[in-house]
C-alpha cells in the first residue's frame, strides 16, 4: 500500500515513478476524496465537542431545576449528524483503499523505466560449458536417467506437472537439503509454514485483489474469496505476514527465516519450447528467504540476500548471471529486483531461479506490521525483504545440462554429493 500522506504531498512524483512501471494513474479524485475526508473529520470532531460541552450543562440545569428535554433533543440530533457523518467517513476511507490497493509499489529512483528491454546484466559467473559431442536438453536426459516421469505426472494431474522417481527424487532432496544447510549455517530461522493461507495473506503480500485470479483457491459455499483458502503461490505470501497487526521490537531486527514449500501456481506459461519439462509449471519446490527489517537495515539486507542466492549457484559450479530489473519487470509489490538468472545450454537462454526483491514498506502497510523505535518510542512500517533460496525446478535442468557428459551420464555437483551417499555420477551403474 503507498502511503496517503506521501501521495498527498508528490501527487506528481508518485505518479510518474508508477508510470515506470507502466502504470497510469490519476490522483484527482483521490485528492478530492482526502479533501472532503478531511473536511468531514473537521465538522465530526466539531460536533463530538459541541456534543460533550452541552451534555457537561445536563447535571447543572437539573440541580438547578431547569428544563432539559430541549437539551437531550439537540443532543439526539447532533448524534444523528455525528453518525451520519462518521459513517461518510468510512464510506471515503473504503473508497480510497479500494484505490490504493490495486497500485503497484513505487520503484526505486535508480530503475529504468520499461520492461524487460531495460534489464542489466550486473555480473557474470563462470564460463558457458562447451561440449565436444552432441549434448542433449534436460527432457531428454531426465527422461533417460529416468530421474523425471513427465507422462505420468500429466497422467495423474494433467499439463504443467511432474513426478520425480528414484534418483530423480533423492537429487531433488539434495538440493532443498543444501539450500536448507546453507541458511541454517548463516544464521536463518527455518519455518515450515501452512500451504492453505488466509485471503488477508495474499492482500498482505500485494497479491491481492489484482491477482486474486492467478492462484489455486478452495472454494467453500460462501462464494467469497475473503472467506476461503488458497494455495500459497510462494512462501513470501506467508512470511511477510508473521507480525501482521503486531509491533515488533526493534531490537529483534533483521529478522532472518527461510521456509521450504511446494509452491502451486495456476499460470505456468505456455507451450513453447524454451518453457518445457520442468522450466514452468503449476507445482515446484522453493525454499523462500525473507528479511524483516528497519528501514535503515533495508539496503544492506537486500545485498546480503543477493549475495546468498548467488553463493547457492555458485557454489554448484553453474554458469549464471545476475540482473537488476527494469521497473517494469519487477512484480507490483517490489521496489526493487535483482534476478539471478542460470544458464540453460540447450535452450542458449539464461533463465531466473531467484528474484531478490525489497518492497520497502509497501507489504507492511498492507500488513500493518510495525516496529518500535527504542530510541524515539514511536512505532513505524518495517521493511520487508525476500528472494529465493533456491527453486529447483530451473536448477535441476541446469545442473544435468551443464554437467553432462559424453556417455549421456551427469557428474553431481561437489556440494550435493554428501547428500546422496558419496554419488558422483548419476546414470553410471543404470
Amino acid at each position: 500500500m503507498l502511503d496517503q500522506n506521501f501521495i498527498r504531498s508528490n501527487p506528481a512524483y508518485v505518479q510518474a515513478a508508477l508510470a515506470k512501471k507502466g502504470c497510469v494513474v490519476d490522483f484527482t479524485n483521490f485528492l478530492a476524496w482526502d479533501a472532503e475526508k478531511k473536511a468531514l473529520i473537521k465538522d465530526v470532531e466539531t460536533k463530538k465537542a459541541e456534543r460533550n460541552r452541552v451534555s457537561s450543562q445536563i447535571p447543572r440545569l437539573k440541580k438547578a431545576g431547569e428544563p432539559v428535554e430541549p437539551i437531550f433533543a439537540q443532543m439526539r440530533a447532533l448524534g444523528d449528524e455525528i453518525a451520519a457523518g462518521d459513517e461518510q467517513i468510512n464510506a471515503l476511507t473504503a473508497q480510497m483503499t479500494d484505490f490504493l490497493a490495486v497500485l503497484p509499489n513505487i520503484p526505486d529512483d535508480d530503475l529504468l523505466p520499461g520492461d524487460k528491454e531495460n534489464n542489466a546484466v550486473i555480473r557474470i559467473v563462470g564460463e558457458q560449458p562447451k561440449f565436444d559431442f552432441p549434448a542433449k536438453n534436460h527432457v531428454d536426459l531426465c527422461t533417460s536417467l529416468g530421474l523425471i516421469d513427465y507422462e505420468r505426472g500429466v497422467k495423474l494431474s494433467g499439463s504443467g506437472y511432474w513426478l520425480y522417481r528414484g534418483m530423480g527424487a533423492r537429487i531433488e532432496w539434495a538440493l532443498l537439503n543444501y539450500f536448507v544447510s546453507e541458511h541454517l549455517s548463516d544464521g536463518y530461522e527455518f519455518i515450515l509454514p501452512p500451504h492453505q493461507l488466509g485471503y488477508d495473506c495474499g492482500y498482505g503480500a500485494g497479491q491481492f485483489p489484482k491477482f486474486a485470479d492467478e492462484v489455486y483457491w478452495l472454494e467453500g459455499e460462501s462464494g467469497d474469496h475473503k472467506k476461503e483458502l488458497f494455495m500459497l503461490p510462494t512462501a513470501e505470501t506467508a512470511l511477510v505476514n508473521l507480525y501482521r497487526d503486531e509491533i515488533i521490537d526493534e531490537k529483534l531486527l533483521p529478522m532472518k527465516v527461510f521456509a521450504y514449500t511446494p509452491c502451486y501456481r495456476k499460470e505456468a506459461g505456455s507451450y513453447r519450447s524454451e518453457e518445457r519439462g520442468m522450466i514452468r509449471g503449476h507445482q515446484f519446490n522453493k525454499v523462500e528467504m525473507v528479511q524483516l527489517t528497519t528501514p535503515e537495515q533495508s539496503k544492506a539486507a537486500f545485498e546480503e540476500l543477493v549475495g546468498k542466492a548467488s553463493k547457492l549457484v555458485e557454489k554448484l559450479g553453474l554458469h549464471f548471471r545476475v540482473s537488476k530489473l527494469a521497473a517494469g519487470d519487477c512484480s507490483a509489490s517490489m521496489a526493487r529486483t535483482y534476478d539471478i538468472e542460470v544458464w540453460i545450454p540447450s535452450m542458449g537462454i539464461y533463465k531466473e531461479v531467484s528474484s531478490v526483491s525489497n518492497a520497502n514498506d509497501y507489504q507492511a502497510r498492507r500488513s500493518n506490521t510495525r516496529y518500535r523505535d527504542e530510541k524515539t518510542g514511536k512505532t513505524a512500517y518495517i521493511h520487508t525483504l525476500n528472494g529465493s533460496g533456491l527453486a529447483t525446478s530451473r536448477i535441476l535442468p541446469a545442473i544435468v545440462e551443464q554437467y553432462q557428459n559424453a556417455d549421456g551420464t551427469v557428474t553431481v555437483p561437489e556440494v550435493l554429493r554428501p547428500f546422496l551417499g558419496g554419488l558422483e555420477v548419476l546414470g553410471e551403474h543404470a
